[in-house]
């Protein structure tokens, strides 16, 4: 199958499902993934950081063992300003691909380029595509997902476990890979952290460790 993860942000597909895009790795899947923004940081570029982040993106690629990856190259923090902005190279990048399975971040993130790359992938996943995908699933972004307001209309709330015990080492080192944005516990990006993430949701669905999806579109044909 083609695999295809939508990330805002370079580390968002390590944190969100690292393990799970090892485990489709080693089903024998074709697995790209597409990085929405290019990063900034303390809200100003930084062309230098920009490329070490590139950089160890690639390197958590390589370690991970999965196949494409894009830099689509827009503006970190401003993605809400203009959803068409994503929709237009995103879709280019889809028809290429054109994946059975799309994995993209939750709806209700605390992060407001996370919320528009959802809403983009709403829209290029959408049933009246040309070639729609028969699954699109939704990970949860550790420092993101949980820090989102107390209200229904933001919850994040799983109903799709994926046992991630034999390859929780791998998304672990390519977590490592990310030395600028990881952190020291309790701070939910860090090793620790994932570790225990991975912990709860394999005690929510009975394996030692998970990672945990919303379901948005599952076709069986």
């Amino acid at each position: 199958m083609n695999i295809l993860i939508v990330a805002p942000h370079m580390d968002d597909e390590v944190l969100g499902m690292g393990g799970t895009i090892a485990k489709h790795v080693d089903n024998g899947d074709e697995v790209c993934v597409i990085i929405v923004t290019d990063r900034v940081y303390n809200h100003s570029s930084n062309f230098k950081l920009l490329d070490e982040d590139k950089l160890q993106a690639i390197n958590a690629k390589k370690i991970l063992g999965y196949n494409q990856i894009f830099f689509l190259g827009l503006a970190d923090e401003k993605l809400d300003s203009l959803v068409q902005e994503i929709i237009i190279p995103l879709e280019e990048q889809y028809n290429n691909f054109l994946p059975d399975i799309v994995y993209t971040c939750h709806f209700g993130d605390n992060n407001q380029d996370h919320r528009a790359v959802f809403d983009a992938v709403r829209v290029v996943t959408r049933q009246a595509q040309k070639a729609p995908p028969s699954k699109v699933f939704l990970y949860e972004t550790p420092s993101s997902t949980e820090q989102s307001p107390p209200l229904l209309s933001s919850a994040f709330i799983p109903n799709y476990f994926v046992n991630i015990e034999n390859f929780l080492n791998q998304k672990v080192l390519a977590l490592q890979c990310y030395k600028n944005e990881i952190k020291d516990y309790p701070h939910p990006r860090s090793i620790e952290g994932v570790t225990i993430y991975a912990q709860f949701r394999g005690i929510q669905s009975g394996f030692n460790y998970a990672e945990a999806f919303m379901v948005m579109k599952d076709v069986w044909a």
